[in-house]
């Protein structure tokens, strides 16, 4: 048999259960829209009236790098322009020798 004690704790867990539904709901809304917001960084603009790429660092000086061994560089790039920025052909890399 049920004690009255059991059946009152039974109740409220049932009552609770829209309450943490509700909640969860929320923080999940709440988690969509804080990864779903464009990020937009704030590069101070530099070209009025047409997109400019800017690449930071403008140059990198690898020195000597035996042939065959992989080297990595990475570059921070951003439009500095007032335009959006469209890239119509495939990028590609100029390694200039002996500079």
């Amino acid at each position: 048999m049920t004690s009255t004690r059991e059946k009152r704790r039974h109740r409220n867990a049932s009552r609770r259960r829209p309450l943490v539904a509700a909640l969860a709901g929320a923080g999940l809304l709440l988690a969509g829209f804080l990864l779903a917001r464009p990020r937009t960084s704030q590069v101070p603009l530099q070209v009025q009236g047409a997109p400019s790429l800017q690449a930071d660092p403008a140059s990198v000086d690898l020195g000597d790098v035996p042939l065959g061994r992989t080297v990595a560089v990475r570059f921070q790039l951003a439009n500095v322009g007032d335009e959006p920025l469209e890239l119509t052909q495939a990028p590609y890399i100029e390694v200039v020798e002996g500079c």
